[in-house]
């Protein structure tokens, strides 16, 4: 019997079950058919992002004439005070979430904009040959848009938390209406414009949440060099570790402990002692939101056009075959069937790899988390060559800053981009996986693979039992201990065995050779979304752009924020701004003007932090070339890591013929008598 053709109209999705359509005498019923028209919400998207634009730019007037009016009023400041500073990204104790929540809004917007048919809202019907210059001027326009936000959440001022709660609660219930109104949409996937845009939402819910607890709250006074982190990360370094040294154990750890610290070294968990850069947690944030997004366009470019093909089979499929020489069975209907399940194998083997490659980032990501800590840690220690593999000078450059503002970016495109090339070749992994090994071993035909592992057999067993001959040799008889020490034995037998398999060696190594071809590409793969390492050898990282980001970018944040700095500095500044009686006696007993006798334990406590300040400071490497004696003797390029270089000293001497005495840094314990001087 004839049978009609199925026809599909784009954007027609039909997500029925089709195995019922075909019987042995019955002709198949075209399915339902879903058309989806464009839509327009309610909700005007150009009015309400004028609206937006106005509102916005009446609030950063507001907010600009109260920070300049608390400049005015207190003269003194710490911190972000302006609104043209948005964050300090170099402060480690603010509170990170609202920042994370603006770029994770930011990137999500910027990933609907790829496939965007008007990338600005104020365009409708956006023409072909002008859309890639509105997707440029739109990845300038909703930084601006969404920038009043980031600067309420970091200004530390009510007023800006009752306008952040506007906005955040203005762009959260628009968006709610308009995904409301307008579920579907005919770009790739119906609902794709719906799940995009979750993200979204949940960093404007996360706002929306914020902004009032930071409003009942109020601002907080203790960030930056006012906080107790950076007090608190000295005295963990200062903390006597007797009872820890006394409790390590010598005795190796069994095979149990051994396999848990595997996945424990992919979980991170975080410390009270230490707390990550806000441009790294920024970086994993969006990262987040970057794994989701490539997913979900993973799916949806893929799934529904599996879904629409395994609908389309009938019994034409069979001719078609016919004309490629494959003959599947002599009943149409049968053919038909195996094709359907072979289609339906296809979209398993692609949603396995898809899943494998977003676990696989996910954990990467962890791993890396836990490897930016470790990589922090050493820098603030001073373990400058474990991490660079070389002696470098800990401090910007201009290409460090460039990296630096960039690795949040950086780190975005690497993820999304690895994303899509793991899922590839798991999906062709996967394929050989179950369409030469499963299914023939299952069904018992078409078993090509293993009839060539079959005829090959006698070269694998002579390859397995020379390297098994090989090992088995070396550790009986070509090795021999006496006194604890080993040493070469049977050396005639061993130059003999050498000669006689050197042409099975060399097929043995043209399998090596293979074989290391597949676990690097698999590695590279497997780790190509990660910057904290490079795929490069220890010798060419610098080749690696990705971390050669990485390293310039650490450069950059331990000589801005290191925590041993930023502790002394703070105790600085509380000194100098130390006001009323109790500052005047302070500067009346350094000159010697003193009218009351200070109290005793206050003023050795007074002394002693200021000889910890003077000594911190006196070996602060990085604090070396602003000193007076040293600017008058050196250059930038005669001073190395901090370190004078003594070859540019000696044009410097003096009119009688003798070098200048040059600054020594003592390293001695001070003395209670110095301490007093101090």
């Amino acid at each position: 019997m004839n049978q009609s053709k199925v026809d599909f109209e784009p954007f027609e999705y039909s997500y029925y079950d089709y195995s019922d359509w075909y019987s042995n005498n019955a002709e198949p019923t075209k399915p339902p058919k879903e058309v989806i028209l464009p839509c327009d919400p309610t909700a005007d998207d150009t009015l309400f992002h004028i609206c937006m634009l106005s509102i916005s730019l009446v609030i950063m007037l507001i907010l600009a004439a109260l920070t300049r009016k608390n400049k005015f009023c207190q003269g003194f400041t710490r911190g972000s005070s302006s609104i043209f500073s948005p964050a300090n990204f170099l402060d480690q104790t603010q509170k990170k979430g609202l920042v994370m929540a603006v770029f994770g809004l930011l990137f999500s917007k910027l990933s609907m904009l790829v496939i965007a048919p008007d990338p600005l809202p104020f365009f409708k019907d956006t023409p072909a040959d002008i859309k890639e210059y509105m997707k440029v001027i739109a990845i300038f326009y909703y930084p601006v848009l969404y920038y009043p936000l980031l600067v309420c959440c970091t200004l530390q001022h009510k007023a800006g938390y009752v306008f952040g709660t506007l906005l955040s609660f203005s762009h959260f219930g628009v968006l709610v209406w308009q995904k409301f109104d307008c579920p579907k949409t005919p770009e790739i996937y119906k609902y794709y414009a719906l799940l995009a845009s979750l993200p979204q939402l949940a960093c404007l819910a996360y706002l929306c949440v914020q902004f009032p607890l930071l409003f009942v709250k109020g601002p907080k006074t203790d960030e930056d060099l006012d906080s107790c982190y950076y007090s608190n990360y000295v005295k963990s370094l200062l903390k006597t570790k007797s009872s820890t040294a006394s409790s390590s154990s010598t005795d190796k750890p069994t095979l149990p402990e051994r396999i848990l610290e595997v996945p424990k070294s992919y979980i991170y968990i975080p410390e009270k002692v230490f707390r990550f850069p806000l441009k790294l947690a920024v970086s994993a944030c969006v990262a987040l939101v970057a794994i989701y997004h490539v997913t979900l366009l993973l799916v949806v470019l893929v799934v529904p056009t599996l879904h629409i093909v395994r609908a389309g089979i009938d019994e034409n499929i069979a001719f078609l075959l016919l004309g490629f020489g494959i003959v599947l069975s002599d009943d149409r209907m049968e053919v038909v069937k195996i094709v359907t399940f072979y289609t339906w194998l296809l979209e398993v083997c692609y949603l396995c790899a898809m899943t494998l490659s977003c676990l696989v980032s996910l954990i990467m990501l962890m791993r890396s988390m836990i490897l930016h800590r470790s990589n922090l840690k050493g820098l603030y220690k001073g373990d400058v060559y474990s991490i660079y593999n070389s002696q470098k000078t800990i401090r910007p450059s201009k290409p460090g800053i460039v990296c630096w503002m960039g690795l949040t970016g950086y780190q975005a495109a690497i993820v999304s981009l690895g994303m899509v090339i793991q899922t590839v070749v798991f999906f062709i992994c996967f394929l050989f996986l179950v369409f030469l090994i499963i299914i023939p071993v299952f069904y018992g035909r078409n078993i090509m693979v293993f009839e060539i592992a079959g005829k090959s057999w006698p070269g694998w067993v002579t390859v397995i039992l020379v390297t098994v001959l090989q090992h088995v040799t070396a550790k009986f008889a070509f090795i021999k201990t006496e006194a604890g020490t080993r040493d070469l034995n049977n050396r005639e037998s061993l130059f003999l065995l050498t000669y006689l398999l050197f042409l099975i060696n060399t097929v043995v190594g043209l399998i090596a050779a293979i074989w290391r071809m597949v676990i690097t590409a698999l590695y590279n793969i497997i780790h190509l979304g990660r910057i904290d390492i490079s795929l490069l050898h220890r010798t060419a990282e610098s080749y690696d752009p990705a971390y050669r980001y990485y390293a310039h970018f650490l450069k950059v944040e331990v000589s801005q924020s290191h925590p041993v700095m930023k502790a002394f500095c703070g105790l600085l500044l509380d000194m100098m701004v130390e006001g009323g009686r109790a500052g005047q006696k302070i500067r009346d007993a350094e000159e010697g003007i003193q009218e009351n006798t200070p109290n005793k334990a206050t003023s050795r406590r007074r002394i002693h932090s200021r000889w910890q300040l003077l000594y911190t400071l006196v070996n602060n490497p990085s604090l070396l070339g602003s000193r007076k004696h040293f600017q008058t003797l050196q250059t930038s390029e005669g001073i190395l890591n901090g370190t004078p270089n003594r070859s540019s000293k000696k044009g410097s001497e003096n009119e009688a013929g003798k070098p200048e005495a040059e600054p020594v840094q003592s390293t001695k314990t001070p003395t209670n008598q110095d301490k007093t001087d101090l």
